[in-house]
């Protein structure tokens, strides 16, 4: 009977609840990833460029990644905090100063959305990783890249793999992920199987 009732309490044993931070989570794979991870129980923090454009009723800038207030009310679980993005260049936001503490410190999961393929991709993942190596080493460094086939450029295609080399030589528990560009899916349901597997 006392091991009936062990099983018992370990099937209806409630998901662990992780946070997760979502670097480049403006875009239609946070997007998605972020409304996801939502009916799980997990707690999101967006790191945006500019999170008070990011949360406004319409979209002010196309260079700036958007949620949207509508989409932020409807996803209570989903924060959105400033970051300097990599580049202490080209700072936006307001309150970008802390953002490492604030996000990194209590993260069970960081995942790297950043995307553009440019210099910017390669320093955000340099940041990200510095920080967290820092802050929180334990915490999961997930990368979400398109396969080689869709990025044309060999330059693209070799920063791609500076970041990923980035996060395996340095990050204790890592998952460097590729996906077919506009498999957003195909995107969110590998780095939810990677976070799945943090709560056993």
């Amino acid at each position: 009977m006392r091991s009936f009732l062990v099983a018992f309490v370990l099937l209806v044993s409630p998901a662990v609840a992780l946070n997760i931070v979502i670097a480049g989570g403006t875009g239609e794979i946070g997007r998605a990833l972020s409304t996801d991870l939502g009916p799980k129980g997990h707690t999101v923090t967006v790191l945006a460029r500019n999170a008070f454009l990011a949360a406004t009723p319409s979209r002010v800038s196309e260079d700036f990644g958007w949620l949207g207030e509508r989409f932020m009310s409807q996803n209570p679980h989903v924060t959105l905090r400033d970051w300097d993005g990599g580049d202490l260049l080209d700072i936006v936001g307001k309150d970008w100063m802390g953002w490492q503490d604030d996000a990194l410190k209590g993260a069970d999961a960081v995942v790297n959305l950043v995307g553009g393929y440019t210099e910017q991709r390669t320093m955000a993942t340099e940041r990200i990783v510095r920080e967290s190596l820092r802050l929180n080493p334990m915490a999961m460094q997930i990368t979400m890249s398109p396969v080689d086939g869709d990025i044309g450029m060999k330059l693209k295609r070799d920063r791609v793999a500076t970041c990923e080399k980035m996060v395996e030589a340095n990050c204790l528990n890592f998952a460097c992920l590729r996906a077919e560009m506009y498999d957003i899916k195909g995107a969110c349901k590998q780095i939810i199987d990677v976070i799945d597997s943090l709560e056993n």
